[in-house]
């Protein structure tokens, strides 16, 4: 059986929720998306622009978590943000008039597939899979 090279399981980025979270979280996944072999991060970094973003301005408290790590499964990469809020994110219809609201819209249509999970303890990780 030829062996398999697996990415280094990189530590998980820790934010304090400021508007500095999204840039930082940016520079993270730039660099762990270079380690896992991708060609672009395009999709990626507005994934996970939204993903804090939408921690930061909704749940504003507590500490922000981002891990990026193969799909042990797929070619795919998964992208996770944790924060300390049970309220589920809301795909908000699209309007004319909005002046935002569509980060999760657009997200949907970008990525693999992507979804909330609750965690027993406070918070929920709100999750992406995006291809490699």
């Amino acid at each position: 059986m030829p062996a398999v090279m697996l990415a280094p399981e990189a530590a998980p980025l820790v934010l304090q929720p400021s508007d500095e979270a999204p840039a930082k979280a940016r520079r993270y996944l730039t660099g762990r998306f270079r380690e896992l072999g991708h060609a672009d991060d395009f999709v990626g970094r507005l994934v996970v622009t939204e993903l804090v973003t939408n921690a930061y301005k909704h749940v504003g408290v507590g500490h922000i978590v981002v891990r990026i790590f193969p799909d042990v499964r797929e070619a795919l990469t998964v992208i996770e943000v944790w924060d300390e809020s049970r309220a589920l994110p809301v795909v908000q219809g699209e309007s004319g008039d909005a002046e935002g609201g569509r980060g999760l819209l657009l997200l949907s249509e970008l990525v693999h597939d992507w979804g909330v999970r609750p965690l027993n303890e406070e918070g929920k990780i709100v999750w992406a899979r995006c291809a490699r």
